[in-house]
């Protein structure tokens, strides 16, 4: 399973893309708001780090609009994928993109017939939000074992992202499952990598090692 960080920050990736680990990025208006830099200049400097995708979000609504504003995000970088809401519009758009070569992140799914709809018009990666899910007493990962076994039915292309990742064990889950791509915030990556029972181990080979005569 590929492990992107969603992560607008590009101190938490360059720190991530350090451990080897790192195969793309997510981004969306909220985490870019929170970035000292220009939206685009900061896309630009993400994409020079991070070799594989990375997605920047459209803001637009009419499919005319999402189109113009996807093909100047594209322009940015050859690693960009353009991420879209799911709607109509987005779907209207998400063909046109697809027929012009661009990558498209179809976002904001909460459902197999979401899901279905984006892969059919040629989104290249979905991204079932699972945490919101979960929030309102809904099973995320049961979203994705849905679109996992009818994306293998039908042998779609189109990649699936693990999104709204709130702890380690939707990684684990999400992997588990087959998915494609979990996107992850940088703390639930520094979670992935620790256990109490390591940090335990470390501490008492470290005592018993001051004991050893030099």
């Amino acid at each position: 399973m590929k492990l992107f960080l969603d992560s607008a920050n590009l101190e938490e990736i360059r720190e991530v893309a350090g451990w080897g680990v790192l195969d793309g990025v997510t981004t969306n208006p909220s985490l870019c708001s929170k970035e000292n830099a220009s939206f685009e200049d900061n896309i630009r400097a993400i994409c020079a780090v991070c070799p594989g995708p990375v997605s920047a979000e459209c803001v637009s609504l009419e499919a005319d609009e999402i189109l113009v504003e996807a093909r100047g995000l594209a322009r940015l970088a050859p690693n960009i994928a353009v991420k879209i809401p799911v709607g109509l519009e987005g779907l209207k758009a998400t063909k046109a993109l697809h027929a012009e070569g661009i990558a498209v992140n179809m976002t904001l799914i909460f459902s197999a017939g979401q899901a279905l709809l984006a892969a059919k018009a040629g989104a290249r990666f979905v991204s079932p939000f699972i945490g919101r899910l979960d929030d309102v007493s809904e099973d995320g990962m049961a979203l994705i074992e849905e679109i996992a076994q009818i994306f293998e039915n039908y042998r779609f292309e189109t990649e699936i992202i693990v999104a709204s990742v709130r702890h380690p064990r939707h990684v684990i889950e999400a992997a588990r499952i087959g998915a494609d791509i979990a996107t992850v915030p940088y703390g639930v990556m520094e979670k992935l990598v620790r256990h109490p029972l390591t940090d335990l181990g470390i501490e008492r080979f470290l005592a018993d090692w001051r004991k050893v005569k030099k």
